[in-house]
């Protein structure tokens, strides 16, 4: 059987169910991050509001319960799974999610659609598979087996909760079992919209009345008045609000790490690499836009998109500097903060594809580059200034051992209790701060704050 190019056959991946599967092929066979994906899929499609949602869904809930849905269907599919024809795998995934998780999608509606999808592209052969495959397991799908948690824990955890094996083996070594599972159970939630009041153009109360008007139903913030965590996902930046600069879409996690760098206006701060706009628009909020705020990122691309949500948010103490660390050269900061690259395992609510994408070995790669970032940023910094590191992670590899690593070999430097700052609840036994998703019901971020002593 001839499979039809996907260059030939793109104008196929049509509707909500062809577009998912079209990015699912994207996924699987390259290192693109879904979300980017997502985005500009959105951005460019012709889908209706509704659609758009269904296609976030489906493409996002596929990723993250991968593992549970390949388990299954590798005990209904005759042969390796892992072989089978991309268009094929990927649109069984894609039903398969369906069938199991959204209840208003019924069973024969999406087998139908995914025997025709691949009647379509592979032909009549594959669609009889594909369809026989899925009945079998809508007939079947209360009776399904997962292995046994008594004899195998890691392997039942994997597959019912949907995480790599060496993470799930990893994670019951450090937390115990009962644990684990509490935080796969968070990581599989699906994830919520927090909003951050920016102060610059308004305030908490404002914002309140503003959502109310639109009968936008929020939970307040558990750790910051600013932060309101609408209880369904909508398309908030057509809102005139968003446009307006309002508010920024960022979880409430974000706020902990400037809270314990304690920004001041007038002050001269580094922000040494900022994926986003978040933190350095939080650190403009508590400095009241005074002062000065130096962001540097080597990649001008992403420098213009910040550049852009920073005049809509109307930041104004921003300098940005297009440059690799290596060239940077300014000197004698009151405060560096450094978001470091990271696994993101904090954040796997969000972006699911991330449990996939790494391994053991990427872990340690990237706690070099992370400790590098440090020593790097502890060079900018006067006497008596601060710096805060942070990371979206809680392997240790990236968080605690970073800084013990790093105060061992420096002694001029010193750690600072972030108990004296913020909750203790926040802060662990060595006066670091970190979060857990099944804990804190926010993001998993790590933050140490260090004073430069001479």
């Amino acid at each position: 059987m001839e499979a039809v190019t996907e260059q030939k056959s793109l104008n196929l991946y049509q509707g909500v169910r062809g577009i998912a599967i079209k990015l699912l092929n994207r996924v699987d066979r390259t290192d693109a991050y879904l979300d980017k994906l997502l985005e500009i899929e959105i951005k460019n499609s012709e889908l209706c509001g509704s659609e758009k949602a269904l296609l976030f869904e489906i493409v996002h809930g596929v990723v993250r319960w991968l593992g549970r849905i390949d388990w299954i269907l590798n005990g209904f599919f005759k042969g390796q799974f892992s072989k089978c024809i991309p268009n094929v795998k990927n649109a069984l995934r894609v039903a398969l999610y369906q069938i199991l998780f959204i209840d208003k999608i019924n069973d024969i509606d999406a087998i139908n659609d995914a025997v025709e999808f691949v009647r379509k592209l592979q032909g009549q052969k594959s669609a009889e598979l594909t369809g026989i495959i899925l009945r079998n397991i809508s007939r079947n799908k209360e009776s399904i087996r997962y292995p046994n948690p008594e004899e195998d824990i890691i392997a039942y955890f994997s597959a019912y909760y949907s995480h790599p094996s060496w993470l799930v083996k990893r994670w019951i070594n450090r937390f115990g079992k009962e644990e684990t599972e509490k935080l796969l159970v968070s990581n599989n939630n699906k994830p919520t919209m927090t909003l951050c009041v920016n102060t610059i153009k308004t305030n908490d109360e404002e914002l309140k009345s503003l959502l109310q008007k639109v009968d936008l139903k929020y939970n307040e913030g558990k750790f910051s008045k600013n932060f309101f965590k609408l209880t369904n996902l909508t398309n908030i930046t057509a809102w005139e609000y968003y446009a307006k600069g309002f508010f920024t879409i960022q979880d409430e996690s974000n706020i902990l790490p400037v809270l314990l760098l304690n920004p001041k206006p007038n002050q001269k701060i580094l922000n040494l690499c900022s994926p986003s706009e978040c933190k350095t628009v939080n650190i403009a909020n508590m400095m009241n836009n005074e002062g000065e705020i130096v962001l540097l990122d080597k990649f001008e691309s992403r420098m213009k998109i910040q550049k852009r949500n920073l005049e809509r948010l109307g930041v104004s103490n921003v300098r940005m500097v297009i440059a690799d660390v290596d060239n940077f050269t300014e000197y004698d900061f009151d405060s560096v903060i450094i978001d470091a690259p990271s696994t993101g395992f904090g954040t796997l609510a969000k972006k699911p594809d991330l449990k996939w994408k790494q391994d053991l070995i990427d872990v340690r790669k990237i706690s070099s580059i992370q400790y590098r970032l440090l020593e790097k940023g502890a060079n900018y910094l006067k006497k008596n200034g601060t710096l805060v590191y942070t990371v979206n992670s809680f392997e240790p590899e990236e968080t605690h051992e970073i800084i013990e690593r790093f105060l061992t070999k420096n002694k001029n430097f010193k750690l600072i209790d972030a108990s004296n700052l913020l909750e203790k609840e926040l802060v662990d036994s060595h006066g670091f701060i970190q979060t857990m998703p099944h804990l804190h019901s926010v993001d998993g971020i790590f933050a140490a704050k260090i004073i430069k002593e001479n």
